[in-house]
């Protein structure tokens, strides 16, 4: 929905991009987030939270080696020690949000998977699912960005109703509340669904995925310049920038005049952040 042209680079051709410190920082403070609920209710401190940053942080680099490379110029560790102490900032903001010690959630990184009548199939990994004892579900995502100016709001719900229109199909069950909490900002923003938004939802995502379709099969992916261009690691390849895409892989049909009009995926800003998936019958 952003830009057409970076989702067939990503997902498509598959080219490599470098990790980021932004996104690095939200992969460990969610690691930390997660973690700290293995601890009993009343050790679930803010100086408890900080002091997982540094195995975590460990852990991380274990797993993708390549990580290392952020730093690689910082003999010193001055711009590691600044990095992780903007992660300590974030996860002490977290606790003027939200009290873990009242908080058992029913599950952590919940990966979720459905399939649509249609055959298109939905998964993703919600970062928090409460339970209350009446039963209702919250829905929680942690970003460790800023939150959005209220005319962007809509888009910034997008994942979230997205997991919902999961958990309804998988459960039977409409989540009584989603809930962005943005350690970058110390906002909570959040959204109570009911059956018609995520009936909406529905239709919007068999329309995406028909426009994804078209353009797989017609090898149309057009780029959408935004302000995010200059965060993008794929300039060099992109025609807004002067570059040549790689050659299509994959065979290609002529694009039909009404389903090149129909293919056209309108942008609705959104913050990139949890794995959120579509995936064709």
């Amino acid at each position: 929905m952003q830009c057409p042209l970076l989702y067939r680079f990503r997902v498509i051709d598959k080219l490599p991009e470098k990790p980021s410190e932004a996104a690095t920082r939200g992969t460990l403070v969610h690691a930390v987030l997660e973690r700290l609920f293995d601890v009993p209710a009343a050790d679930r401190t803010a100086p408890r939270a900080k002091a997982l940053i540094p195995g975590q942080w460990d852990r991380l680099l274990e797993s993708k080696p390549e990580l290392t490379g952020l730093f690689a110029g910082d003999p010193e560790g001055e711009r590691l020690a600044g990095w992780l102490g903007e992660a300590e900032r974030l996860v002490e903001r977290w606790f003027s949000l939200e009290d873990p010690t009242r908080l058992e959630p029913a599950e952590r990184e919940l990966f979720v998977e459905t399939e649509l009548d249609s055959g298109l199939r939905l998964r993703g990994v919600i970062d928090r699912v409460d339970v209350a004892p009446t039963g209702e579900v919250r829905i929680v995502d942690y970003k460790t960005g800023k939150a959005p100016r209220p005319e962007y709001a809509e888009g910034a719900l997008f994942q979230m109703k997205f997991y919902a229109l999961v958990v309804w199909r998988l459960k039977n069950v409409v989540p009584r509340r989603l809930q962005l909490v943005y350690l970058g900002s110390g906002d909570v923003l959040t959204y109570d669904p009911v059956p018609a938004d995520l009936e909406r939802m529905e239709r919007k995502l068999l329309a995406l995925w028909e426009a994804i379709r078209v353009a797989t099969e017609t090898g149309e992916w057009r780029p959408r310049p935004t302000k995010l261009c200059g965060w993008c690691d794929h300039r060099a390849v992109c025609p807004e920038f002067g570059g040549t895409p790689p050659v299509y892989p994959l065979s290609v049909r002529p694009a039909d005049p009404v389903e090149g009009v129909q293919g056209r995926m309108e942008p609705v800003p959104s913050e990139a952040g949890q794995p959120v998936a579509l995936e064709g019958p």
